[in-house]
């Protein structure tokens, strides 16, 4: 497959050397695209580009350096980067999915609530920051929405 715009089902975008390893609910499957490319594709098709996305995490939360972004709104599909997105081996995360994350042999892991786990080289602390991040930008979302 080479082609893959991020749907409600897709709960993380595994960056592999010049792949990406896509994990829906239910399924897993190589793609022949960057997992930069795919988040481009996917926020360009909901309306506006990658660096669109940012800009508004940035109005919203005040957040520019990795920032997590709203791919599209009506279903909350937030994501945020596991390094800076500038970086090839970036990977993307939906943090509504995640069930949990800890340490084991060296490697953070990353826990699905669908069950899946991937193993990621990054801190523990790093992760949580970005966790903490994807909740504010979901809670300033969720209040703009009540207050309309």
């Amino acid at each position: 497959m080479d082609k893959y715009e991020i749907n409600d089902k897709t709960i993380a975008l595994y960056s592999l050397t010049n792949k990406t390893r896509v994990y829906e609910e239910d399924r897993s499957f190589v793609v022949d695209a960057l997992a930069s490319e795919i988040m481009e594709d996917s926020c360009t098709y909901f309306g506006s580009s990658l660096e669109g996305r940012k800009k508004g995490t940035h109005n919203l939360i005040g957040v520019s350096y990795k920032a997590p972004v709203i791919v599209e709104e009506s279903n909350d599909m937030i994501f945020f980067p596991t390094t800076s997105p500038k970086v090839k081996s970036c990977s993307w995360l939906r943090f509504n999915k995640i069930k949990c994350y800890y340490y084991k042999n060296n490697h953070l892991v990353v826990e699905f609530k669908n069950g899946d786990k991937i193993l990621l080289n990054i801190s523990y602390d790093m992760i949580n920051n970005q966790v903490l991040r994807a909740t504010r930008l979901e809670s300033v979302l969720r209040e703009r929405k009540i207050q309309k």
